[in-house]
């Protein structure tokens, strides 16, 4: 009985947690376009009103016309109006003492995550973590400030070291890159094989460098 209980999480468990995220997400973006439609609601005419709170009752309707509207940012974004906008709208938002701070910074790191030239996350590395017989898998996410090189006076690497099994969490760290050891694994494999605590080997056909000859990136 325990064998057959056991397989039979191992079969509903991924799908019920992949079901769970979807569902998460689908319903963050209909509460946003509920918000929304709400206070539209309040200020729109009794008739109006009434045809408006009709629509939002279609179910879906939410999250096809967040996306939409995502979708006609971005095309707007990427023309030649949308970028002048895009500047007037920085500077406007710059000027709000505390605003400006928490715009500035999840704007600088939308841009380095979701930029394809972006460096975050480039390549997997081996660090030795937290102490120098042990090895763990990090990211590495740039190169560290032009200050912070000037004191070290070395070559260092920025890195994110993931924790298990929630690889949202974690540690930044600067590490000197001569004792990093670069991984041919992707990042995609190598997040696997952390969210899986080490139980999902990653597919790439070569194996991890051997520390007594390691490949340093």
């Amino acid at each position: 009985m325990k064998k057959y209980f056991i397989a039979g999480i191992l079969v509903w468990a991924p799908l019920a947690i992949t079901i769970w995220v979807i569902s998460w997400g689908l319903g963050l973006l209909d509460g946003v376009f509920g918000s929304v439609m709400h206070a539209m609601i309040v200020v729109l005419p009794n008739s109006a009103a009434s045809d408006m709170q009709h629509f939002r009752d279609i179910p879906g309707v939410g999250i096809l016309i967040v996306i939409a509207v995502i979708m006609v940012t971005g095309v707007v974004a990427i023309s030649f109006a949308g970028q002048w906008w895009l500047k007037v709208w920085d500077k406007l938002v710059n000027r709000i003492p505390i605003v400006r701070s928490i715009y500035s910074s999840v704007q600088q790191v939308s841009s380095t995550l979701f930029s394809g030239s972006g460096q975050a996350f480039s390549k997997a590395l081996l660090i030795r973590y937290p102490h120098a017989d042990s090895w763990v898998i990090a990211f590495q996410t740039g190169m560290p400030a032009k200050e912070v090189t000037a004191k070290l006076g070395e070559d260092y690497v920025n890195v994110f070291l993931p924790t298990t099994p929630n690889p949202t969490s974690g540690f930044f760290m600067i590490v000197p890159r001569a004792q990093t050891i670069e991984l041919e694994m992707s990042v995609e494999e190598a997040l696997k094989h952390i969210v899986s605590m080490g139980s999902v080997p990653p597919n790439s056909s070569s194996g991890t460098p051997a520390i007594g000859s390691p490949h340093h990136s």
